[in-house]
């Protein structure tokens, strides 16, 4: 077992552990306090585009650097890297055009790896963040001013880092450092922004309300994998064809964000505790997500996916002991646990080879989706609904 191996495998635990020790703090602690009406908000999301943004931009600006210094031939770094890597858009007309009226393209080096770098950090926790204030905007804000954030932080950059080691190239030392400087400053940002945060939004406890959370979700992890897919592996020029399903997720993730806030419904005890668990769910996995995506990959699969399982099981047990009647729930939430078990082994099945993440992401959202509607379908089958809102 190789040094990375073993690292990355303390990393998850270690971050597994630190959540399991952390959350229940973040819980116990008062509600955050709303600071005035009238202040400009911008969420997490906004945050979100901005840095997705700027994470293509740097693209076009290293395929610059690339065509006009290195001749357009990507090789002096991809020898470096796995297989997958940089499938430039150097035939772009548009992308060619602005290459040969670059001036200075020696000042664009930056581009490779650096500003990358310092940007996947803010990307992946304000990509979590905005899922959190999804579902209740007052966890949220516990988490920004709890010891959650900074962990989390250090645990995705420790992750980082060592992958950066395994996959060493001449720009590893200076990429490590920009990481170190990153997890600074993120979560600084990150609390500062959560601090000014007046929503008092949260996804109502009825099917209709969790299934446009859920696929909410399940847009967004659309979104981001093609993001890692044309950015974050130097692909730009896969962009063309992963458009076409963009431009639906990103249609698709605008229509339910809008009609969120005007979704109510009937509530039950078992759709309570549905929300319960996504509650406990995300705190326990906040802190090792990334440790158990990586530990997939440069770790052993099979204890990343044991923690993996291990927090949803806590977040259940938790969700239980949260919920009213939650004892007398259990043979309800079983039924509803198996068939969106099935569901997903379905939807695992069914969908096209590709990354690890697009399986997980159709399974889990077949699972919530098949889960949530049977657990409304048992409560109304006996006549548990008991509040309107």
């Amino acid at each position: 077992m190789s040094g990375v191996r073993i690292l990355v495998d303390a990393v998850v635990v270690a971050s597994a552990l630190t959540a399991l020790a952390v959350t229940g703090r973040a819980l116990a602690r008062r509600p955050a306090a709303v600071g005035t009406a009238g202040r400009r908000v911008v969420s997490p999301a906004g945050w979100l585009v901005l840095v997705t943004a700027l994470v293509y931009v740097n693209q076009v600006l290293f395929t610059v650097y690339v065509l006009r210094v290195r001749g357009g031939d990507p090789a002096f770094l991809a020898r470096y890297l796995p297989a997958g890597w940089f499938d430039l858009a150097s035939g772009q007309p548009v992308v060619r055009a602005l290459a040969e009226h670059w001036p200075l393209p020696g000042l664009l080096a930056p581009s490779v790896l650096r500003v990358q770098a310092f940007l996947e950090l803010p990307f992946v926790l304000l990509a979590f963040a905005t899922v959190v204030r999804w579902l209740d905007a007052d966890l949220y804000r516990r988490i920004a001013r709890s010891a959650l954030l900074p962990a989390a932080s250090a645990s995705y950059t420790a992750v980082f880092c060592l992958v950066e080691w395994d996959l060493r190239n001449p720009y590893t030392v200076d990429d490590i450092l920009i990481r170190v400087l990153s997890a600074v400053l993120t979560p600084l940002f990150l609390a500062w922004l959560a601090a000014r945060d007046t929503s008092t939004s949260r996804a109502p406890a009825s099917v209709p309300g969790l299934l446009v959370f859920i696929g909410s979700l399940g847009a967004l992890g659309a979104l981001v994998l093609v993001v890692y897919d044309t950015a974050l592996l130097y692909s730009l020029g896969r962009l063309d064809d992963r458009l076409p399903l963009a431009l639906v997720a990103a249609v698709a993730l605008l229509g339910l964000r809008t009609a969120a806030p005007r979704v109510s419904g009937a509530s039950s005890p078992t759709l309570s505790f549905v929300v319960h668990a996504l509650r406990h769910w995300l705190l326990l996995f906040f802190v090792p997500a990334l440790a158990i995506r990586y530990g997939l990959l440069f770790g052993t699969p099979l204890l990343a996916l044991a923690v993996g399982a291990l927090t949803a099981g806590v977040a259940c047990v938790r969700a239980v002991r949260a919920t009213p009647d939650g004892p007398r729930l259990v043979v309800r939430l079983g039924g509803a646990v198996l068939a969106g078990g099935l569901a997903a082994a379905l939807a695992a099945r069914v969908t096209p080879p590709s990354y690890a993440e697009v399986t997980l992401l159709a399974a889990m959202g077949a699972f919530l989706v098949v889960g949530v509607a049977v657990c409304g379908l048992l409560d109304r089958a006996s006549g548990l609904r008991n509040i309107r809102g």
